[in-house]
């Protein structure tokens, strides 16, 4: 009898062990950053309202901010952390923080999937 609980408690470790793993390597996958869930990110939280991809509204254009990011190598993740000065019209910077409240609470893995979307529009 003693066997036949000890063989149960060792199967029931093992399995519980192995079900905790699965949600680790799911997260692995589910944290590549990619323009996809940049995207998602950028209509989510309504970056559109000041920032359309070709033309200056309150913000920026798109194309301005990744063509200007690129070529200052600029870190568009510290920017959205606060971590980093702004680049790109740095007049609105003062208008903009409060939006970047946002930004802050975002992980690392929305950040670089934001900065992505971003890039991806340079000309």
């Amino acid at each position: 009898m003693k066997n036949k609980i000890l063989l149960l408690l060792v199967f029931v470790f093992i399995s519980c062990k192995n079900e905790s793993n699965k949600p680790q390597e799911e997260n692995q996958v589910a944290q590549v950053p990619t323009i996809e869930k940049g995207l998602v990110l950028f209509q989510e939280n309504n970056c559109a309202a000041c920032h359309q991809p070709d033309q200056k509204v309150i913000g920026p254009s798109l194309q301005e901010i990744a063509t200007i990011y690129k070529k200052e190598k600029g870190d568009i993740v510290a920017f959205l952390k606060q971590e980093a000065e702004p680049i790109v019209d740095p007049a609105m910077y003062e208008s903009m923080k409060i939006n970047l409240q946002v930004t802050k609470m975002m992980t690392d893995e929305e950040l670089q999937s934001l900065e992505l979307y971003l890039l991806s529009h340079s000309k």
